[in-house]
């Protein structure tokens, strides 16, 4: 009962902090995104517009988090005996794809005002307004890229992270953005079209990020096993607990911020049950020590003749 409540109390904290960090994002994105697309506008910049619909999409993504965290703070119910946390995962995946359809957007509008330039169009040099919205957009979304990662590490949230970095894709594409802007002002005429160069470049940095999401929260997804070294950490902590011997057939998986371990340990068939039943107690401490009080661990014991007692 103490260990349920101790899990309840650890949900409902890191639910708190991370629907902060997100609400935060959220009223900032909203901001941020309607100076950047004015500034667009009255600044005749390409790239400022497609880098103020970056951050339009910073709204959606952040409101795909909160209700990926609120669901996922959920606890296990009769229908969902391992919980709610990979609706959380699964939120993360929404986020990769939307990352792939902004850069898409993105790429194509830029593409498109290079070939009419190439082809003999006028493009307006960009204005001050533009460069001044840029360097702000970088300052603000570097920093909620740090303060997202922040508490995505203290939470263990896979979402928040997630969103860290679609918060510092914002943050390059400003960058880049700035670059682009600050070029085509400074040389003037045909090198006006480093404005949407600069658009071009950013979705490839876009396109990086949001494949690797992908790929992370599809692995989980399809219940893909830890990392090597996180599975050797497992065995090493059972083959340091006194009584255990041999420990084999270890199975792993994510569950949204947490981890399941499944794994077989070799006891002295002579021990009562009761002490058998105390050295299982002291593994499964030990991996929730190690990997959070959340950690769902399933030990299957099988007698062993030759063990130490």
């Amino acid at each position: 009962m103490e260990q349920k409540d101790a899990m309840s109390s650890c949900i409902r904290e890191r639910t708190r902090e991370a629907s902060k960090v997100t609400w935060i994002g959220f009223f900032l994105n909203l901001a941020l995104s309607a100076f950047k697309m004015c500034a667009g506008i009255l600044g005749n910049s390409a790239a400022m517009i497609a880098d103020s619909v970056h951050s339009l999409s910073d709204l959606i993504t952040d409101v795909i988090v909160l209700v990926g965290i609120k669901a996922a703070s959920k606890p296990q119910d009769e229908g969902h005996d391992y919980g709610h946390g990979k609706i959380e995962t699964l939120a993360t995946f929404f986020v990769a794809v939307f990352l792939l359809l902004v850069g898409a957007g993105i790429l194509y509008a830029a593409s498109t005002t290079i070939v009419d330039v190439i082809d003999g169009g006028e493009l307006r040099p960009p204005g001050a307004i533009a460069l001044v919205a840029a360097a702000i957009s970088i300052l603000v979304k570097e920093g909620l890229f740090w303060y997202t990662r922040f508490v995505s590490r203290k939470t263990g949230s896979k979402a928040l992270m997630a969103n860290a970095w679609h918060h510092r894709t914002d943050s390059l594409s400003s960058v880049a953005t700035f670059l682009g802007i600050g070029a085509a002002i400074l040389l003037g005429g045909k090198w006006a079209i480093l404005d949407p160069i600069a658009a071009v470049l950013v979705t490839f940095l876009i396109f990086w990020i949001a494949i690797r999401l992908a790929k992370g929260s599809l692995d989980e997804l399809l219940e893909a096993s830890l990392d090597r070294d996180t599975e050797d950490r497992i065995l090493a902590i059972a083959s340091s607990i006194d009584g255990i011997e041999n420990p084999h057939n270890l199975k792993t998986r994510s569950l949204g911020n947490r981890i399941a371990i499944d794994i077989h340990v070799r006891i002295g068939s002579e021990l009562p049950v009761r002490r058998a039943h105390d050295i299982c107690v002291v593994l499964e401490n030990s991996l929730r020590s190690e990997f959070g009080q959340e950690t769902l661990v399933n030990v299957h014991v099988e007698p062993c003749r030759n063990c130490k007692p």
